[in-house]
Formats: C-alpha cells, structure tokens, sequence
C-alpha cells in the first residue's frame, strides 16, 4: 500500500536535506511513446474504475450530509478517520484516491483538492497524501501527492502544499511556507493589521 521507504515521518517542511522527503516517496511509472504521459493514462488505471471514481467523487463533493460524503470516500478507498468532515466541492484524487489518509477530526476545507498523482511529459508519478488527526486543510487549498500534514497542522486557504507540513505546524502560500503565529489563536495580525 505505501510506497514510502521506510514509514516514518522525519521530514521537515522546505527541509531539501532530508532524507524522508515527498519527491523520494514518489512512484514513478515512465511512458512510452511521444505523448505525454495523460494520452496513457488508460494504461494506468481501467477505464471502468475511473468513471465509477467519478461518479463518488461527485457524491463526496456535492452532497450536503457529512456521513454520505464520508461513505463515498470509503467506497473510494480513501481511509477515513472518526469524525472526518470533508468540505463542499472539496476533491479527492480521482486517480488513486485509496492513497488518502484522513486521520481523526482532520477537516477538508471548501473546494480543496488532494491529489496522489503528476501526470508529467515522460512519465507519471504517484504518491501518498496523509492528513494527521486534527490538522486542518483551508479552503482551496492544493495538497501534492506524497505530502503529509502532522497532526494538528494547519494549512491556509489557497495554499499549494509541494512539502511535507510538520505536526502543530501553520502553513501558507504558494508554495505553502511555515509561519509563526502569536499562540493566542488568531492570524497573527494586530488590528491595524500589521503584524505586531
């Protein structure tokens, strides 16, 4: 099931040295001929298991009960946690979605999207995405495949994760960077919104 080297969760986000990092657990799977590798997406995965992905993918995305999305999920493979809520026209991978973990209470904001696949000139490449318990992902934010967020991390909304998140971490941006917060629960903002 997993394709990491060896399990553990030693990286640190925007840690390029470290050894345990989201492009080292990638699957990497070449193509042949000169399309690029979306024309053989057929090769990768069965037409049929696709085109049933969809269908509970847009179960998972649009219905109102945070039960029946978290039943499409399941159907999908994705390991869903206890008390999981997954937001509106938030989407899973519709590839490899049995490479999502959702850990206890982990919360998918609006409109984000989890993806366990790169579909690049060459080849196509595959990876695992874990969400920790009681990390929170903001809305339309984009995690990569291969990344983990700790638990209770956060990750603001329109992030792009491109790395792992560590646990109690706060993340944003593009690329989603760590940033200090004052402990007290807020943005880190003043009134006057400067920052201090």
């Amino acid at each position: 099931m997993s394709d990491d080297a060896d399990g553990t969760d030693g990286s640190r986000a925007g840690d390029d040295r470290g050894a345990d990092r989201r492009h080292d657990r990638l699957r990497r799977h070449p193509t042949p001929g000169v399309g690029n590798s979306l024309r053989y997406w057929t090769d990768a995965k069965p037409v049929w298991r696709v085109a049933l992905n969809y269908v509970l993918v847009w179960i998972a995305r649009v219905v109102p009960s945070l039960r029946l999305r978290n039943w499409a999920l399941r159907r999908l493979g994705v390991t869903v946690g206890e008390g999981v809520s997954w937001g509106l026209e938030a989407t899973p991978d519709v590839f490899w979605p049995e490479r999502i973990t959702l850990g206890d209470h982990a919360v998918v904001g609006y409109d984000s999207v989890l993806l366990c696949h790169e579909f690049l000139q060459d080849e196509y490449r595959t990876g695992e995405v874990v969400v920790g318990d009681r990390a929170m992902i903001g809305a339309k934010a984009v995690v990569l495949p291969g990344v983990r967020i700790g638990e209770g991390a956060q990750v603001g909304a329109n992030s792009l994760v491109t790395e792992d998140v560590p646990p109690g971490a706060t993340v944003v941006g593009v690329p989603a960077r760590p940033v200090e917060r004052d402990g007290d629960g807020d943005d880190g903002e003043s009134e006057d919104g400067s920052g201090r």
